[in-house]
């Protein structure tokens, strides 16, 4: 896994042909070889916590759900000048359901705030606070917030992205895949399912059972069971079980060293998406681990097949 060190260097797209394919950045043999990069000096790492431009409006802390006293809160940003509603997207944080926080993201908040996106970062219960379907019913419920306080925020709600790493990705393909299901619509004030028109993967698991992600203690506590007394849990929280031609486009991103979600995960769902008829992108990158991201040539290569992808498909 990539360290979380704070550098210096803007993680904005940087300027190429948008009509001409971006190749992939060389990669590393393993994650020792890149650790050995970066502390050469030779690997750069986005700065994660960057300063909001002054032509960003904020919308912090608003409260989208509330469970007993626990107050459930997204941000919101835009451009303050922003003119007709404008397409939304919507980040969910990783941290194995356990950890994160929805600041996280905010170097891609602001970037695609900048480039004329409303972009919207939400918390969830993570499992000490409520195992599955907790996170995938709180995520579900601020998708719905956003869409009814659309307009409040200059917010285009027929045209909504969902985008996530790790276990935001996951929770990111449930709510893509899954919206419909009864199971994760209870609790929310808001009804309604919004269209969810492309979703965004990044190194995420689609399927908990197999035999690597049952025996991972990620996952058994996000689950809160064992994969041999409950295999029905494990299999109802796998987004691969909500897999239909009617689920929106798919961008997956995964590396192929990445030692936390293996790279088979991804290369399953992009053949049952193939299987179900679903248009999908999936970007393998050789030689990357988990949250290759952090890498400001990675994030360069994302940010420019996201940009690709939403507009072909928001």
């Amino acid at each position: 896994m990539l360290p979380v060190i704070l550098v210096t260097i803007s993680c904005a797209t940087k300027k190429v042909d948008p009509n001409r394919p971006l190749p992939p950045p060389k990669g590393y043999l393993n994650e020792t070889l890149l650790k050995i990069a970066y502390g050469l000096g030779v690997l750069d790492l986005i700065e994660t916590q960057p300063a909001v431009p002054d032509e960003i409006a904020v919308y912090k802390n608003l409260e989208y759900k509330k469970v007993d006293s626990l107050s459930l809160q997204l941000d919101i940003y835009k451009l303050k000048d922003a003119g007709t509603p404008a397409p939304v997207m919507i980040f969910i944080h990783g941290g194995a359901w356990r950890t994160g926080k929805r600041s996280d993201y905010l170097p891609y908040l602001i970037d695609y705030a900048k480039k004329g996106y409303v972009t919207a970062t939400v918390s969830y219960r993570l499992v000490k606070q409520a195992p599955f379907p907790a996170a995938v019913q709180d995520v579900n419920c601020a998708v719905k917030w956003i869409a009814k306080h659309a307009e409040q925020y200059g917010m285009d709600r027929e045209r909504i992205a969902l985008i996530g790493g790790s276990a935001g990705a996951h929770l990111a393909l449930m709510n893509g895949f899954g919206t419909n299901e009864e199971r994760f619509n209870r609790d929310c004030e808001i009804h309604e399912n919004p269209n969810i028109k492309a979703v965004i993967d990044l190194y995420g698991p689609a399927d908990l059972t197999t035999p690597y992600a049952t025996g991972t203690y990620q996952v058994r506590d996000f689950l809160d069971t064992a994969y041999e007394l409950d295999p029905g849990r494990y299999i109802a929280a796998s987004p691969k079980t909500y897999i239909s031609a009617e689920d929106p486009p798919t961008l997956i991103f995964h590396g192929t060293i990445d030692s936390l979600v293996p790279i088979r995960q991804s290369d399953s769902l992009a053949s049952w998406l193939a299987k179900a008829g679903v248009p999908h992108e999936y970007h393998r990158l050789k030689g990357w681990p988990h949250t290759m991201d952090l890498s400001v040539e990675v994030n360069e290569y994302c940010q420019f097949y996201i940009d690709r992808f939403l507009e072909k498909y928001l």
